[in-house]
């Protein structure tokens, strides 16, 4: 399939050169009168140098197209002039002037050719400064060219010159041309080093102009970084520095980069609004290649908007402009783009004879990632005009040059692809074989991915375990099949983890991660400079830090069991996951196998028990099937709704009526659902069985898994006695609307006083400091107070989202680790708020759950929404009452959800048991 490149430059700030006018010299007087003549001659000769010169600066200055063309003529003119005269500084000044010009216009070679004649002149008069100003450029064109090490060659010559003639503006150019190079080499804290070292510099001799370039070039490292919000604070301070020079060219690269974050940030309108700032700005300064990027970004956004003939507007522009400067690498970037574009419009053959453009173009310049990327992309298209066995002999072009450098992303497409054809020519042996290693990679990946990049990452390549999944059903092996569905479910797990920044409770642990994550960081750093612009060196640096991360995630995740769903990347044996499951419990898990390619939308249910493991396939209609989900929340959180025994009836039908009977043949005590997506956000024990005139509720006591794993049940558990069993409550810790919940108080004092020894804290006594320095002497945590999980926050309750309210502040769940849950055999949230969302797929409940039961708690209580007050405080006060009693979480809630069953579900059924229900 064809991947679209996103270019971001970064600004190079280069001297120019220096002028410095001379004075001329009489010579000595042999013959006055021929003397004479010759001294006028040559002056006149100077002089129109000079004029030559200074009309040629003008133009420079002016930085539209057009004049740079005019300024060179004159600069021709000069040159001449300033050999006749045989002023040999003059002339090297002169010829970097006119090297610096083809440059800006993107003629690299012909720039070389002026630079290079232009530093021996240098070096025989003995102008350092002049010297270290074309050994800069030189070094500038060697670095647009690819070639990093060659270009820190000249840019290491400089820099001593620069210092030896006490230019410290020179110094701070040849520093950021240093920092630059490291930047591009994925070295981001040595780039650092060097630009921090120029800043101040450029600040001290008041160049405002190579201040902004500085500011932009620390703002593009921490861009590397994924620190977005510290990249725009520096490219927003470089902005107003570089308009106020008039450096057009340094505007609207700034520009540029400050569109290419928002583009990460997923704020495609505001990236689209910075790219138009920059547009005209490259025009007016004649930049046809940041006028080709920046049309080309463009594109970019409006084909992820899906407006498909925009885009294809903005990449026709772009390609003409990457043509004319050379930029064959952009350009074959620019035609798969455009190719993508005719493939996803049905225009085969266009997009093929796009694509082969794009092919040759990446075979010339040597880049082995864009050729694979484009052998893919063809053999998709062949593939979709039914030529498979041509598609395979392209994808297995692909695979052995995705390896060789090192695209791990380019190799897992390239094995879904091979997957794929082997699966529908009925060759499902082999197909297993390449969806299995396409999955592995992809799981890896995962770990890699920084925050901004992690859901476009996910939305793209879930699909890929879901194919496996459905084939190995297919193919009657539903234990392999139920272990890369719990592989994928706990990947989720971990995503959100990672999305959310959570915290473990053990130091070394975290400490672990963290040196794990920095090293992370500067490995996607370097993909992404690698995917820009290839290179071998740059390639083996990236394969060397992949393996290297690799082995350490491995050290981490055997030696840290709290962490290791973090760094899962294999199926768990299945005998590993049934020795987990507690005595008298079946799991079922319903996995939605859907947006397959080529294959029909299903729902896969598996039973699970100790000893026995089943799966069914039953279609569906995807859309009318969110549709139903969608309908159903919204008849359970409107108590005035009664549409919903109507809803619950189909999804009774849908999720356990076609594996009742294996249900029942199991004889369970209890069912706990492993749910995933939009399923997250129905409470299963609400589904409503016609013939029985049932909820599911009422057959059985109901329970919630995160996901099955050997580290989070354990099938023997230490139970604690209810007569030592004692409740630590938190409720109405801001009584002031619309923070209030007075329900909240009555709820906590008679929760207390089920349990002796109990203790409540209401009001201002309700704080965070309290709840973490009393937690471990209770079994049993109740917290009545606001907690928001729900996409974009709480405004009404300013709440972020992830969030608890104390009394003395708001409590991210990320830090859950740091509460001092070990002890704790349940908490309970009775006020949390969810909500359904288009973009959301109910990550945030398991997640939740997923984050306590890590930090130590064994169970969780949540509610799916906000709850009635009155019902809340009956239905937890009961189910306290029959823990009390002995009973089992699952069966003490059940009879307190039961005591209510007559009502609208609204009121009793929000309320979920995720983790141990013993």
């Amino acid at each position: 399939m064809g991947q679209c490149t996103f270019l971001t430059p970064i600004l190079i700030f280069v001297s120019l050169f220096f002028i410095s006018k001379s004075v001329a010299t009489m010579p000595a007087v042999k013959g006055e009168k021929v003397a004479q003549q010759s001294s006028v001659k040559q002056d006149g000769t100077r002089a129109a140098a000079e004029k030559a010169f200074e009309e040629g600066l003008k133009l420079y200055r002016q930085g539209t197209a057009e004049s740079l063309r005019q300024a060179i003529k004159k600069w021709e003119e000069a040159l001449s002039l300033f050999r006749r005269v045989d002023d040999k500084k003059r002339e090297a000044v002169t010829l970097t002037g006119i090297g610096r010009i083809y440059s800006d216009l993107g003629e690299k070679q012909k720039a070389l050719e002026f630079y290079n004649q232009a530093l021996p002149l240098g070096r025989a008069v003995g102008d350092k400064r002049g010297e270290a100003v074309t050994l800069n450029n030189i070094g500038r064109i060697y670095s647009d060219l690819g070639e990093k090490q060659k270009a820190l060659e000249f840019y290491n010559q400089a820099l001593p010159l620069d210092r030896a003639v006490g230019d410290k503006r020179g110094e701070a150019v040849t520093l950021n041309n240093i920092g630059k190079i490291y930047s591009d080499l994925g070295e981001n804290q040595k780039a650092l080093e060097f630009y921090n070292q120029a800043l101040p510099l450029g600040r001290a001799v008041g160049d405002k102009g190579g201040e902004g370039v500085t500011l932009n070039n620390i703002g593009g490292v921490y861009d590397d970084l994924g620190e977005k919000q510290k990249a725009l604070k520096f490219y927003n301070q470089a902005l107003p520095l570089l308009r106020a020079v008039g450096d057009k060219g340094g505007e609207a690269v700034t520009l540029t980069n400050i569109g290419g974050v928002y583009d990460d940030l997923e704020e495609k309108q505001k990236a689209l609004e910075f790219y138009n700032q920059a547009l005209p700005l490259r025009r007016a300064v004649g930049d046809k290649g940041g006028e080709g990027v920046t049309l080309n970004n463009i594109g970019k956004i409006y084909s992820d908007l899906g407006e498909k003939q925009k885009a294809l507007e903005f990449y026709n522009q772009a390609l003409p402009l990457r043509r004319a400067v050379g930029d064959k690498g952009g350009e074959a970037v620019t035609l798969n783009n455009i190719g993508k574009i005719y493939s996803d419009l049905g225009e085969k053959q266009k997009a093929l004879e796009l694509y082969n453009q794009a092919l040759s173009l990446y075979r010339a310049v040597g880049d082995k990632r864009g050729e694979a990327v484009t052998l893919n992309s063809i053999g998709a298209v062949y593939f979709a005009l039914g030529e498979k066995q041509k598609a395979l002999e392209l994808y297995n072009q692909a695979l052995p040059l995705d390896r060789a450098v090192g695209d791990k992303g380019g190799e897992a497409v390239t094995l879904n692809n091979i997957g794929v054809f082997y699966r529908d020519t009925k060759q499902p042996i082999e197909a297993i074989k390449y969806l299995e290693q396409s999955a592995t990679i992809t799981l890896q990946l995962r770990n890699y991915i920084g925050k901004e990049n992690r859901k476009t990452f996910l939305e793209n390549k879930r699909g890929r375990a879901v194919g496996l999944i459905d084939l190995l059903i297919d193919q009657n092996q539903p234990e392999r099949a139920f272990e890369w569905a719990n592989l994928a479910t706990v990947a989720d797990l971990a995503d959100y983890s990672r999305l959310v920044d959570a915290k473990v409770s053990n130091p070394q642990a975290q400490k672990a991660i963290d040196e794990w994550n920095q090293k992370n960081v500067q490995l996607e750093s370097l993909r992404k400079d690698l995917q820009e612009k290839f290179s071998p060196e740059l390639s083996q640096k990236v394969n060397q830090l992949q393996e290297q991360l690799n082995q350490e995630a491995e050290e981490i995740r055997n030696r840290f069991l709290e962490v290791a769903d973090l760094f899962e990347t294999k199926p768990t044996d299945i005998s590993q996951l049934r020795a987990s499951i507690p005595a008298g419990t079946t799991v079922v898990q319903p996995v939605l196998l859907t947006n397959i390619r080529n294959v029909p939308n299903m729902v896969a249910l598996f039973v699970l028990t100790t000893d026995k493991l089943t799966v069914k396939k039953i279609p569906i209609n995807s859309k009318k099937f969110n549709a139903l989900l969608t309908r159903t929340n919204a008849s359970l959180t409107n108590r005035f709704d009664d549409r919903y025994l109507d809803n619950l009836e189909q999804l009774y039908n849908i999720i356990i009526r076609p594996v009742e009977a294996e249900i029942q043949a199991t004889k369970p005590k209890q069912l706990s659902f492993i749910a995933t997506g939009k399923l997250r956000y129905i409470p299963f024990e609400a589904l409503y069985d016609s013939k029985a005139d049932q909820y599911l509720i009422e057959k059985l006591p109901i329970s919630y898994l995160t996901r099955l794993s050997s580290n989070s049940l354990q099938a023997k558990a230490t139970q604690i006695p209810a007569s030592a069993k004692k409740v630590m409550a938190f409720g109405n810790p801001i009584p002031k609307p619309p923070l209030a919940l007075p329900g909240a108080e009555a709820e906590v004092k008679k929760i207390t006083q089920v349990f002796p020894g109990s203790e409540g804290f209401i009001n201002s006594q309700a704080t965070l400091s309290t709840f973490k320095i009393q937690s471990p002497r209770f079994s049993l945590l109740h917290l009545a107070t606001h907690g928001c999980f729900q996409k974009g926050g709480c405004p009404k309750l300013g709440l972020e989202e992830n969030t608890l309210l104390f009394a003395d502040q708001k409590f991210n769940i990320r830090d859950a680790a740091l509460l001092g849950l070990q002890n704790t055999d349940l908490i309970t949230l009775s006020a949390c708020q969810t909500a359904l969302q288009t973009e959301s797929d109910g990550e945030e409940i398991s997640g939740l759950a997923y984050l306590f039961e890590r930090a130590g708690a064994k169970a969780t209580i949540a509610s799916l929404w906000s709850a009635d007050d009155q019902t809340t405080q009956t239905i937890m006060v009961e189910f306290y009452q029959n823990i009390k009693k002995g009973m089992n979480k699952d069966e003490a809630l059940r009879q307190a959800k039961l005591s209510q069953i007559d009502s609208h579900p609204f009121f009793w059924s929000p309320f979920v048991l995720i983790g141990d229900a013993r």
